[in-house]
């Protein structure tokens, strides 16, 4: 009996919103409405929401890029629709945002790991959909904030989880409370992203990243995401008790012994996730 290797899962038309494979077990979402630069359009949405659905049960996928088409990232929310019932009531408004959030926030329930590739101004909803991911690089000059209480708005999207789960508690009151944009060695210096890398080669090096987590274990890969969601384990106690069952399971893949017998061979190994 013959058995072949699974294909990527089909992916249906997308608007504002690209899909793109560069290499094996690499998905790159491309937020793309750059006329708006990139602000989450209806449209966008129910792109995202379709895109992620379908790479959430796509076995060949092992880790998602985000990033924008032209020079921002996102500028979040398209105000235009969340302003554009201003007689609405509370219960109204509240049933609008709440899906809208929701929506967007379906990557965090991606088993593999996530990169926000912020190529340029990530603001409002824009900076907290690359706070949803699990690592975050910024190109050169790249404007990130959350200037909500400048427009009038409290802040949504969990930006007042996701950015002192980020940053810490002192330094999201600051951005939260005086809406300011950070940059380049403040950003990498407060947390808000792990490295800023050159504008010409910014793409090309986040993938390159990509490409060396996709070549990792991926039963590991998934099990220590899991272990870091929402800040990681609640104690020390949590934390051993989680490892003594978790480094079992690795334990018992062909996986591991792939990667001690390459580590001796002194090769690349070639995980199958088993």
């Amino acid at each position: 009996m013959s058995t072949s290797t699974p294909g990527p899962a089909p992916v249906p038309a997308l608007s504002h919103l690209r899909l793109e494979r560069p290499s094996e077990g690499v998905a790159v979402l491309v937020l793309d409405n750059p006329g708006m630069r990139n602000a989450m359009s209806e449209e966008m949405t129910s792109s995202w929401v379709a895109a992620l659905e379908a790479l959430s049960v796509d076995p060949t996928v092992r880790v998602v890029v985000v990033t924008g088409e032209g020079s921002a990232f996102s500028s979040g929310g398209d105000t235009a629709w969340i302003a554009s019932e201003p007689e609405a009531g509370v219960d109204r408004l509240r049933s609008r945002m709440l899906p809208f959030y929701r929506a967007w926030l379906t990557i965090r329930r991606l088993e593999v790991p996530t990169i926000a590739a912020i190529n340029g101004p990530a603001i409002g909803a824009g900076l907290c959909l690359a706070l949803a991911c699990d690592i975050r690089y910024a190109a050169e000059g790249a404007r990130m904030g959350v200037p909500f209480v400048r427009l009038g708005l409290h802040p949504g999207m969990a930006g007042t989880h996701l950015l002192p789960e980020a940053v810490g508690v002192a330094a999201a009151r600051d951005l939260l409370l005086t809406g300011r944009l950070v940059r380049d060695d403040e950003a990498v210096r407060l947390g808000l992203v792990s490295r800023v890398l050159p504008p010409g080669t910014f793409l090309e090096e986040v993938l390159e990243t990509a490409r060396g987590i996709a070549g990792t274990a991926p039963i590991a890969s998934r099990l220590t995401k899991l272990a870091l969601l929402d800040g990681g384990h609640a104690d020390f106690e949590a934390a051993l008790q989680w490892e003594a069952l978790a480094q079992p399971v690795t334990l018992a893949t062909a996986d591991l012994q792939e990667g001690i017998a390459a580590a001796q061979e002194k090769r690349a190994p070639h995980f199958r996730g088993v």
